[in-house]
């Protein structure tokens, strides 16, 4: 079996959470503090907020869009949040724009829904990020596959969701490892087109684990 040139190190994350000081109670005060609010906060809110929900199917994983929503009751605003996917954002400060541009588009063309006040107000919080590594290492597609298997649910978000941010590449820690240790391009673009708004990160994992297999045959 093929050697890496270098090993995949399985890392976890863990999360301080800190709230700001900083909170919206209508649409015209969330395009604020979407302006004003910090990289980690962004995070927090939209990368970060996929480990928290359990089962991505249901609901908006964007804590932005799921309170524009419950909060305001704007339907129409909440799913244009929602559609954007993080997948394509490699910045913070690229995904800070679009999600500033939508809201703001939104107030311009809904001025009376723009400063009806909301049900209950939303708190900016910030999430500062913690790594560990798990004294998991694969020299091999094997080795990889045994300890894809056994990775929490938050790991997976850290090398497969997290680490667009970290690379600065629309790729995850695990198709990067794949293309440029094991040469393997074709396995890597197909793990990375796992969609992870139809799966569960569980399902996530044993997909991932799936396509590992079969390339081992």
């Amino acid at each position: 079996m093929q050697k890496a040139g270098r090993p995949f190190q399985f890392l976890t994350a863990s999360y301080l959470i800190r709230i700001q000081n900083l909170k919206a109670t209508t649409l015209a005060e969330l395009g604020e503090g979407l302006e004003g609010s910090s990289d980690a906060s962004i995070f927090y809110h939209t990368f970060q907020s996929l480990s928290r929900h359990h089962f991505l199917t249901q609901g908006f994983s964007s804590d932005f869009a799921q309170w524009v929503l419950a909060a305001c009751n704007r339907a129409e605003l909440a799913e244009q949040l929602a559609n954007l996917d993080i997948r394509e954002y490699t910045a913070l400060a690229e995904l800070r724009t679009d999600l500033r541009c939508i809201v703001r588009d939104y107030c311009e063309r809904h001025p009376p829904f723009a400063t009806q006040e909301a049900f209950e107000a939303f708190s900016f919080c910030e999430a500062l990020e913690v790594n560990t590594p798990l004294g998991m290492e694969a020299w091999t597609l094997g080795d990889f596959c045994e300890g894809l298997e056994t990775l929490s649910r938050a790991s997976l978000h850290y090398h497969f969701i997290a680490s667009r941010l970290r690379l600065h590449l629309q790729t995850n820690d695990f198709s990067y490892w794949l293309e440029n240790s094991l040469d393997l391009p074709a396995l890597a673009r197909r793990i990375n087109r796992v969609d992870i708004y139809t799966n569960t990160l569980e399902g996530v994992g044993a997909v991932l684990t799936n396509l590992i297999r079969e390339e081992l045959g």
